[in-house]
């Protein structure tokens, strides 16, 4: 199924393409054969001595119209086919952002940032080339050996016959061969070079704190090392390309040998005129030059078979979800969520992150969670967005699944999280990302209802202004409002803050929080956070504990009767006491 995804159906859309392709690239090897042919045919001609140049005229136009015939074929059919293969390769792309994009959370959970590098910049690559280096040249390989056999099959069966067997060695035997010894090596290259993408990753993002902690010249050492280690194995691959390739040009040279021994015997015969001996032999040169290739192609299907695994790794965490895809949900501007024993790990050697949870949350409750670190407040959340599945209970909205959901998700629920990623474009398009539709006016006036616009209104090109990548001109606040107005824009009946005011002063995140509980009536909003600033203002305050609700209630009902929670009140909002 996931081969048919990323690959069948590429075939099938681009077939018309492909056939086109192969049909240019065969006329242009057959170009080059006719040209290498005639050229010969020339030569022994000419030495000859024709008492007359128009004896060989014929020959000579042939030869000029061959050889420019073959260039510009040539470049048709690397001109369609490249074009073929770009096309592919954005396709490729988008689908996988359209994959990985809805599920951002549990991307950030499982999938290293390198990993994603290591998909875009190697893997899709290596799927591309399946095309360009594999597929096209062993077809038309393939297509010329069986007119190769047929046409020296038209003059002799026996030479044919021995014709075969060695062509049969130079395209199925070596390339087979070629492809189990070099299969393991491979595919650690690949697993290597997606290592390093990883760690230069982890490098660039954190450059800083490895410069302060003076481990840098470490990282470079160790970098440095798994280069070299890659290098030996693309060395040893190296060499045992060439001593294919060696072995291979020994098979052209029998080859030349034996068209030699037998053109020269049908000549003798009269079956043939002499002039025809060194034909046949420059053709056998250019048809080297397509039969070789082959061995290297098929060689690469290891590397195509590790990339296409990891791409589909990657890129595909739901397995029922995809089976039951949504066309529509009953009452979307009015969903229940549920969870009915719910629990979830990480991994079966772990304790259990969300521990035997019971809740239900009606369309526009304002659900506050707290709890420690590590308490199971974020990944509770991923589970609501469907990212993560239960290992035991349901989670529905509803009645549906949450893991049902797919890409549809984004329809129902919005996020806004500690750090939201600002793109270096302008205002407008940054907060045009939660509708792509939207009009000038729906992009006002989210910003309005965000309490960014006198802001934007100041600046000299106000909604067109640049903003800096990862939004290095706007304040921890500013970068937070931006945020806002996009899920305001995307305005889903859903919204999951996970901890949006973190890192920013206690005059800035009040004023932060009283703009999102406005701007948010009659939204669901469920509120993850370490700080009880703004509880009073929510339906339920739920204290989690080890993945367990250890109290829950309205804040007023809490702060008179539960003395741990009017504790931690105290120490954490003592200035409003």
């Amino acid at each position: 199924m996931r081969m048919k995804e990323w690959f069948v159906d590429y075939i099938r859309r681009y077939w018309r393409r492909f056939i086109v392709i192969l049909i240019v690239s065969l006329l242009a090897v057959l170009c080059g054969a006719a040209l290498m042919y005639t050229s010969g045919y020339l030569i022994s001609k000419a030495a000859l001595r024709p008492e007359n140049v128009l004896m060989i005229y014929v020959p000579i136009v042939a030869v000029r119209t061959f050889g420019i015939g073959r260039a510009v074929i040539q470049y048709i059919a690397r001109l369609i086919s490249h074009d073929a293969t770009l096309r592919i390769l954005s396709e490729m792309r988008i689908q996988l952002y359209k994959r990985l994009e809805p599920r951002a959370l549990l991307i950030r959970s499982k999938v290293r940032t390198g990993n994603i590098l290591g998909l875009l910049s190697d893997d899709i690559e290596h799927l591309q080339d399946v095309y360009l280096r594999t597929i096209f040249p062993s077809i038309v390989a393939l297509s010329v050996y069986f007119i190769v056999i047929f046409s020296i099959g038209w003059f002799s069966l026996s030479f044919a016959l021995i014709m075969a067997i060695y062509l049969f060695v130079l395209i199925i035997l070596f390339p087979i061969i070629s492809l189990w010894m070099t299969k393991k090596k491979s595919q650690k290259i690949n697993r290597q070079r997606n290592h390093l993408y990883q760690n230069l990753t982890d490098a660039v993002l954190g450059v800083t704190d490895m410069m302060i902690s003076g481990r840098s010249h470490e990282f470079i050492h160790q970098h440095e090392k798994e280069e070299n280690e890659i290098t030996k194995v693309t060395s040893t691959l190296h060499s045992m390309s060439r001593l294919r390739e060696f072995m291979s040009q020994g098979i052209i040279g029998l080859i030349v040998v034996s068209m030699i021994v037998w053109s020269s015997g049908m000549v003798n015969t009269h079956q043939i005129p002499g002039t025809l001996i060194a034909a046949f032999v420059l053709v056998v040169f250019t048809l080297s030059e397509i039969f070789i290739p082959v061995s290297e192609s098929i060689e690469k299907i290891s590397q195509y078979q590790t990339s296409l695994k990891r791409l589909v790794e990657t890129s595909h965490f739901e397995t029922e979800e995809s089976k039951n895809e949504l066309d529509h949900i009953m009452n979307p501007d009015k969903v229940t969520i549920r969870l009915d024993h719910v629990y979830f790990r990480y991994d079966n050697e772990s304790e259990w992150t969300i521990h035997d949870l019971n809740l239900s949350i009606k369309q526009g409750e304002k659900i506050a969670l707290i709890g420690r670190s590590g308490a199971g407040k974020s990944s509770l959340i991923k589970l609501i967005y469907g990212a993560l599945k239960p290992e035991k209970g349901l989670l529905t909205l509803n009645g549906i699944p949450a893991t049902h959901f797919g890409e549809k998700m984004s329809d129902f629920v919005s996020v806004l999280n500690q750090t939201p990623y600002l793109f270096d474009t302008t205002i407008r398009n940054n907060i045009r990302l939660g509708d792509q539709l939207a009009s000038e006016d729906e992009i006002k006036r989210a910003a309005k209802r965000a309490k960014l616009d006198e802001y934007i209104d100041s600046l000299p090109l106000g909604y067109q202004s640049v903003v800096d990548e990862m939004g290095e001109n706007f304040s921890g606040g500013q970068r937070q409002r931006l945020a806002l107005a996009r899920v305001l824009l995307q305005n889903t009946s859903i919204v999951l803050m996970d901890e949006p005011t973190v890192g920013l002063d206690p005059s800035t995140e009040k004023d932060l929080l009283d703009t999102m509980f406005e701007a948010m009536k009659g939204k669901t909003l469920i509120w993850v956070t370490h700080h009880l600033v703004g509880a009073d203002k929510m339906d339920k305050v739920i204290f989690i504990e080890d993945g367990k609700i250890e109290m829950q209630g309205h804040h007023r009902e809490l702060m008179s009767k539960n003395e741990r929670y009017r504790r931690l009140y105290q120490l954490d909002v003592p200035y409003q006491l």
